[in-house]
């Protein structure tokens, strides 16, 4: 499944050919690996699977974000394919069973076995089954945005740092894309592992102020 830049609805239904240039102007190409690990094959694999990368933020709540993205190549590994309507078909028990499986791949692997299943169906209806049409498809930044805040386990700031990414990262940028991706720190920040930990270190600060403006 390849990556492309974003295309306005209109131009979607109206060209079947390759994405206009412009959506091209930051990142004519994307990159080999995300560094959201420390582990170099669930990197490479974020950066060549978009399926991959959206299980990635489902499964980023109430974990660490090197055990969130490591998910994807573990599932894969015990699913065989992250395509959408492989796991969309699987037998709701059987995919259970792969996130429960030790080491778990979530702190609430039940629940989560359950959320992937759903955005992996939102996709097979949605999109049928290519997620890239998600922002292929997009008529700007506000209407990507959208589109990825429908889909299940994606809220707004998740929404927010993968417009970032796909900007940034893989030079999807339809107009208006960078007001859609907020400037607090995401993970459209990280392009290397010591860029990785200061967004953790960010991210850390941020939840303790947090804490203590709640206290």
């Amino acid at each position: 499944m390849q990556w492309q830049g974003a295309r306005s609805g209109r131009c979607a239904e109206e060209h079947a050919g390759p994405p206009l240039d412009r959506y091209h102007a930051l990142v004519p190409t994307h990159p080999d690996r995300l560094y959201f690990t420390e582990d170099d094959q669930a990197n490479a694999l974020l950066a060549s699977d978009p399926m991959a990368l959206l299980i990635g933020f489902l499964l980023d709540q109430q974990v660490s974000v090197l055990k969130a993205f490591r998910g994807p190549l573990e599932l894969k590994r015990r699913i065989g394919s992250l395509d959408a309507r492989h796991i969309a078909d699987m037998d709701p028990a059987a995919l259970d069973a792969a996130f429960r499986e030790r080491p778990a791949l979530h702190r609430f692997p039940g629940s989560m076995a359950g959320k992937a299943h759903e955005l992996a169906v939102a996709i097979v209806e949605r999109y049928d089954g290519d997620p890239t049409r998600i922002w292929n498809q997009a008529a700007d930044g506000a209407d990507l945005e959208r589109r990825l805040r429908a889909l299940p386990g994606i809220g707004e700031m998740k929404a927010s740092s993968l417009v970032g990414i796909l900007g940034r990262r893989f030079g999807v940028q339809p107009p208006g894309w960078e007001a859609a991706s907020k400037r607090h720190p995401t993970l459209a920040d990280v392009d290397s592992l010591e860029s990785l930990g200061r967004y953790r270190e960010a991210k850390a600060a941020i939840k303790a102020q947090q804490r203590g403006q709640a206290d």
